[in-house]
């Protein structure tokens, strides 16, 4: 299994990133201008953030583990479309093709994050104290939650027809519903008791925990987003086991 996960991991770097002016790093360069670009554009309409003295640095507490949920979901929900010629070998499982796609956009995912909160961190003339921690268990929530729904979609999107653009639709609010430009505390009552089943509101106020000591998201439930996650994952591993024959020979 192992050399059939590294061989697919490679097929994609070379497919993906071996065919665009500057390779692999501009898998890195293009997330790094977004987030500037986008911290730029929220902070000419909010003049101050609502924790801390940084937009760009609370836009980023956001905006890091919400594109690294979004970018995991996306890549694993797309893996049988990518890898479906190589599913035809009875080498290669659609085990293989979730996990080279789960490894080798986490590792991407992870160096992002890194450098783009290493260059924002740099940029703040007020020191910072990291409690890595929660920022750790953040990222590693933001994963587990996008292994889960990006397994679920895989098996929807081969057994639903137009389930790719209903999920597009169903999605595209969650960046404004998930805390990435707001502060769940400052929402009304009605709003929090709503968002508050959306697990990446839980996810981004345990990050945002590790760059601000002072802020104690006690609205968070961990539990609450494991177990969301294991769920989904359960149905979406459970289709694939039983349709997989089906959705490739579609």
């Amino acid at each position: 299994m192992s050399r059939t996960v590294a061989a697919l991991i490679l097929r994609e770097m070379s497919t993906r990133y071996g065919r665009s002016p500057g390779g692999y790093v501009w898998a890195v360069i293009e997330p790094l201008g977004s987030i500037f670009l986008m911290s730029l554009g929220f902070s000419l309409l909010v003049r101050s953030p609502p924790i801390g003295n940084s937009f760009i640095l609370f836009f980023a507490t956001g905006f890091v583990p919400f594109v690294f949920y979004q970018t995991i979901s996306n890549a694993i929900a797309r893996a049988f479309r990518f890898s479906g010629a190589l599913l035809s070998y009875p080498v290669v499982t659609w085990v293989d093709a979730i996990v080279a796609r789960l490894l080798l956009n986490s590792l991407t995912q992870i160096l992002v994050s890194y450098l783009i909160m290493g260059v924002i961190l740099f940029m703040q003339s007020d020191p910072i104290t990291l409690d890595f921690r929660p920022i750790v268990e953040a990222m590693a929530l933001s994963l587990f939650f996008g292994l889960a729904i990006g397994t679920l979609n895989c098996a929807l999107m081969g057994l639903i027809q137009v389930w790719d653009q209903v999920w597009s639709i169903i999605s595209r609010p969650l960046f404004l519903a998930s805390g990435v430009i707001f502060l769940y505390e400052s929402l009304p009552a009605i709003a929090q008791n709503i968002l508050w089943y959306n697990p990446l509101m839980h996810i981004l106020g345990i990050m945002r925990m590790g760059f601000y000591p002072g802020y104690d998201a006690d609205y968070v439930s961990v539990p609450y987003v494991i177990g969301v996650s294991l769920v989904l994952l359960f149905l979406g591993v459970m289709l694939l086991g039983r349709y997989h024959r089906q959705i490739l020979a579609s």
